[in-house]
């Protein structure tokens, strides 16, 4: 063989090498997902964006979270948690993430009674948020084991999520519920009535300027240091009127920021101590509210808002300790000074009307991280409405 077929074939070999070790193009390798439930994040990818959305995450079932830093892989205390990983055999618990598993999908995805799916994989769509102080998925609306072609995503069958917080008040109903989620909330960290005007410039920032609140009942975005008792300025509304029951500005009901919203002076003069119901005069300055002599109509879209805080209001407060207001609802207007507030049926409807929303969230969540340390249960829970009233 001479010397030129000799370098030729070399150089064939050489080549056929390269490319038979060369990794696969870029093209052929998984792409990054973007947490919808056609291409799910991976769990480092979900770890990596813990920012409260609603995603989808995909991984194996590698045990049971049961702290922040601890997964057991057998011997499984409940249904609640699972944690995932993009590789069946993860051992490091950073690398996973915790999924919280809602009562609707327990019966099929808890591990003390499927301890079978270990290994498996599945996808989960929820919230991605810490669980058990670790990088997590919460509220779960979805959850599917993985097959070759995929299915249609699990619903659930059962009754909603109750997460951890809201256990205790799970399988309840009516007074037993009003009863429960009431010790739940209770006993909250209380403010002073000067330390209100600093929480609801973050409670009720303007998500699209942060220098600005946004007002209740205009909806009008203005500076967040124009507070006062001028005419344009933005003072402390009290939604649960503070003469019903007249607890006033006083610690706990008279300052509790889950109620307490930024109103312009003159609109809240307006509203006054009026009941909530439908009808009345369209109010200059606060457009799409209507008000009369009995009673105040807000803006479509804060009627739920405003029907979440009395509910969680005539929760909160059960005259169970001294000193402290009981407060209930009533289907009446003109309640003057007596610890009652209306109009119920009016207030069911409008938390069907205008469901919650993200600013709604948001502000249950700081109030709750922040401030307070309790949250809105119907705010987290609007089922729990009906099943109470």
């Amino acid at each position: 063989m001479n010397s030129t077929r000799k370098t030729s074939l070399l150089f064939i070999v050489l080549m056929l090498f390269t490319f038979g070790c060369s990794p696969a193009p870029s093209s052929q390798m998984k792409a990054a997902g973007n947490g919808s439930w056609d291409s799910p994040f991976t769990v480092d990818e979900a770890i990596s964006n813990q920012d409260g959305s609603t995603s989808t995450v995909e991984g194996y079932i590698v045990g049971q979270p049961i702290s922040e830093n601890n997964v057991t892989k057998n011997q499984f205390p409940s249904d609640y948690a699972l944690a995932l990983a993009d590789s069946a055999s993860e051992t490091d618990t950073s690398n996973m993430i915790y999924i919280q598993i809602p009562s609707s999908f327990r019966s099929t995805f808890g591990l003390q009674s499927n301890p079978e799916l270990m290994g498996e994989k599945i996808k989960v769509t929820g919230e991605l948020t810490d669980y058990f102080a670790h990088a997590g998925v919460k509220s779960a609306s979805k959850m599917e084991i993985v097959e070759s072609g995929g299915s249609d995503p699990g619903e659930p069958t059962d009754p909603p999520s109750y997460e951890e917080y809201y256990q205790p008040a799970e399988g309840k109903t009516g007074a037993a519920l009003k009863q429960t989620l009431h010790d739940i909330i209770d006993d909250h960290q209380e403010l002073s009535y000067s330390e209100v005007w600093e929480a609801l410039r973050n409670t009720d920032e303007d998500p699209n300027n942060p220098n600005n609140v946004i007002l209740l009942y205009s909806g009008r975005s203005q500076s967040e240091r124009s507070n006062g008792g001028n005419v344009d300025d933005w003072n402390r509304e009290h939604v649960w009127a503070k003469s019903h029951g007249d607890f006033g500005t006083s610690m706990g009901a008279g300052t509790d920021i889950h109620h307490l919203r930024p109103t312009d002076v003159t609109v809240n003069s307006s509203r006054g101590n009026l009941d909530f119901d439908n009808g009345g005069s369209p109010h200059e300055e606060a457009t799409g509210s209507y008000h009369d002599s009995d009673s105040w109509e807000p803006r479509d879209s804060v009627k739920g808002d405003v029907a979440r805080m009395l509910f969680y209001m005539a929760v909160r407060y059960e005259g169970d300790v001294s000193d402290e207001v009981d407060l209930e609802l009533n289907n009446y207007v003109n309640n003057g000074t007596d610890p009652y507030h209306g109009k119920l049926s009016v207030l069911l409807e409008w938390h069907d009307e205008d469901p919650v929303d993200e600013f709604e969230r948001r502000r249950n969540n700081i109030i709750f991280e922040d401030y307070q340390g309790n949250r809105n249960p119907f705010i987290d829970h609007p089922e729990f409405v009906e099943m109470i009233w």
